[in-house]
């Protein structure tokens, strides 16, 4: 599988890991705590190839995303499951451990965000939906985001997440039909 883009991973155990699934370059931000420089190398690198944000499943995963999503508008994104990203030893979550089906599932599922896009999905359709407030919420909200492969959000985030990536009312229902189907 070859990557046009440059995948933006945190790092070089990364760089490693998604060179044993797929054929890409990747740029790494050695941590959350971007330079300018690096950002301006994604912005430079989204403009001549265009580029997919594939960080860890975790807090620090988030920061860069969205670190990087406010410098850099309009770049893909891949998630991995958290259950994809666990350690067989100590250590924390991470694209390291992934399998390199896990990383090529993950790559063939990528979203691109749009910032002004429309509202498709309301927070009334997310408490209808017991995905917010309630016994239950965050499991259920756990299993949506596995399952629409968004990557894990708290409730307040869910509804940016979900419009962000123009996930459509039907794709969402679909998904709530399966998390049903799953109990």
């Amino acid at each position: 599988m070859k990557i046009r883009e440059v995948i933006v991973v945190e790092g070089k155990d990364d760089t490693k890991r998604i060179n044993m699934a797929v054929n890409a370059d990747t740029l790494e931000t050695r941590g959350s705590a971007i330079s300018d420089e690096t950002l301006e190398q994604i912005e430079e690198l989204q403009e001549k190839r265009g580029v997919i944000v594939f960080t860890d499943p975790d807090f620090s995963g988030e920061k860069i995303r969205k670190i990087i999503q406010e410098a850099v508008p309009g770049v893909k994104h891949a998630f991995l499951n958290r259950r994809d990203a666990v350690p067989d030893h100590k250590g924390s979550l991470g694209v390291e451990h992934a399998s390199p089906e896990a990383i090529r599932e993950a790559l063939r599922n990528l979203y691109t965000e749009e910032p002004d896009s429309e509202e498709t999905i309301t927070r009334s359709d997310l408490f209808s939906a017991g995905l917010i407030d309630g016994a239950g919420a965050k499991e259920r909200r756990r299993q949506l985001c596995e399952y629409l492969r968004i990557g894990y959000v708290n409730g307040k985030q869910l509804q940016k997440r979900l419009n962000l990536f123009q996930i459509t009312q039907e794709e969402f229902e679909e998904a709530l039909k399966h998390l049903e189907e799953e109990k």
